[in-house]
């Protein structure tokens, strides 16, 4: 997969944010939460009006070149929020997260919030070059369309179930574009044209005749996502309160972080349970049997998810805004990295192996109508 080439205009743009943020916080009538709010959404419309006038032919050829302008300038916002709450800088975001968004401050928020300034910030700027350079942007579209619509989901139910529920401020209200977003991006993503296949006709029914034990790198992945379905339903009868002395070990000596009150593990293993559960059925019968040509793009929403998921779970178990009774002990904590990394990587592979050999999960050519009367 060929990586287009960065938008130089949305990096510059985004970096206003660095002096911005830091102006805003020698405000001192930026003290209400309310204030913040309004003043967020002020700034929003207003980056939203320069990258219009700025990029206009850009934007009519697709509107979602905004869209990663936009959240390019948010993501330089959610780094700088990691490294002042982490202790690095200091002086710019403090006065949006004691006011505005005070489950920021959790170790799931941080985490979040490096994961966006970085994974999420690269792949806008990717994806903004994409449609600078008049190319197509659908794979690397598709892994944020997973990463960031698990991150939402996962954050806003926290937010409102965990016990930040009591710690709600106006800000929260700018979410709700964040709800809208994914569903409209996600259908123009969808809507993109894929990356065309040359494979003849019988180089695809020489590989779709093949069984799994012909295809080592299938059944070693299909072996995974068995695995898989038992560590996801395990770990879901965990934060289900499951009475098995099973449950209780796991729960109190590997991974105690599934009973923090901030809600999100819970969340997040919920999640896995009700929608990560069903893609490892269906992605096992695409493996065993040819022509489930949606398995491609699925994956790569699905690993984009997983990484997001597992990266903020894997930081937040193990930091220290986590209390000590929560984090992962320090005799198990390699077991549980472990498992987590393999949980994690296991969909990136899979989402590679889809698009490095595709043939297998290609429609199969129809049968010319004198093969059946030669037969």
């Amino acid at each position: 997969m060929e990586l287009p080439l960065l938008a130089g205009k949305v990096a510059a743009l985004s970096l206003s944010a660095l002096p911005l943020s830091y102006a805003l916080s020698l405000i001192s009538a930026l003290s209400h939460p309310l204030w913040v709010a309004l003043m967020s959404g002020l700034i929003l419309g207003l980056l939203f009006v320069s990258i219009y006038s700025l990029s206009r032919g850009e934007i009519t050829y697709d509107p979602l070149y905004a869209v990663f302008a936009v959240l390019a300038f948010t993501s330089v916002v959610d780094l700088v929020i990691a490294l002042e709450e982490d202790g690095y800088v200091e002086g710019f975001t403090e006065f949006y997260t004691r006011e505005a968004e005070p489950y920021l401050r959790t170790a799931h928020g941080i985490f979040i919030c490096y994961w966006d300034g970085t994974v999420h910030y690269l792949l806008y700027l990717a994806m903004a070059g994409a449609i600078c350079h008049r190319k197509q942007y659908r794979n690397l579209g598709l892994y944020w369309l997973g990463s960031f619509t698990m991150s939402t989901l996962v954050f806003l139910s926290g937010n409102v179930l965990g016990k930040y529920s009591s710690e709600i401020r106006p800000a929260f209200l700018l979410v709700i574009p964040y709800m809208l977003l994914p569903c409209w991006a996600g259908l123009r993503i969808f809507s993109q044209p894929r990356a065309p296949s040359y494979s003849p006709a019988n180089l695809v029914q020489e590989e779709q005749r093949k069984g799994l034990l012909q295809r080592p790198a299938d059944l070693a992945l299909v072996v995974y996502l068995i695995l898989a379905v038992s560590f996801t339903l395990f770990r879901g009868l965990v934060v289900l309160d499951c009475p098995t002395d099973s449950c209780f070990v796991y729960i109190y000596q590997y991974e105690p972080y599934l009973r923090d009150p901030v809600a999100y593990p819970k969340v997040q293993m919920l999640m896995y349970l009700f929608y990560g559960l069903p893609f490892y059925g269906l992605a096992t019968y695409a493996l065993l049997f040819p022509g489930c040509s949606w398995l491609p793009d699925w994956a790569l929403v699905f690993a984009g998810a997983i990484g997001q998921a597992q990266f903020s779970h894997m930081g937040a178990s193990s930091h220290l805004r986590t209390p000590f009774t929560y984090r992962v002990p320090e005799d198990s904590w390699a077991c549980v990295f472990l498992s987590n990394l393999f949980y994690a990587l296991g969909p990136h592979l899979l989402a590679y192996r889809c698009l490095l050999r595709p043939t297998f999960f290609l429609q199969p050519p129809p049968t010319p109508p004198g093969a059946k009367k030669q037969q």
